[in-house]
């Protein structure tokens, strides 16, 4: 993982690119309405803003694929506490009966 939004993220396939852009899709597009992903994209290549706002979204990508390994690395470990799907509740104290 690269340090800040301005060391560029380097995917290493299209397929990894490709999972990088869904992370963000949903987001993107409702923080820019009217725009789509691809024409920032499009536009990246010779407009240093959409550049830097496409590199910035794609640090947020690359930042949630990393939660989502780490979470994914905590849920498959033997006797982690994140597995448990519902909370441990304490035990009720026993009433005492009524005379």
């Amino acid at each position: 993982m690269l340090s800040n939004s301005h060391d560029y993220v380097r995917p290493v396939s299209e397929a990894e690119r490709a999972c990088l852009e869904q992370l963000i899709r949903a987001d993107f597009a409702r923080c820019h309405p009217g725009e789509t992903l691809e024409d920032i994209k499009r536009r990246a290549s010779f407009s240093k803003e959409d550049k830097g706002l496409l590199r910035d979204w794609m640090a947020i990508a690359a930042i949630r694929a990393a939660a989502d390994r780490i979470e994914t690395a905590f849920a498959l470990r033997p006797n982690s506490r994140l597995r448990s799907a519902t909370p441990v509740r304490p035990q009720a104290a026993p009433q005492s009966p009524s005379a």
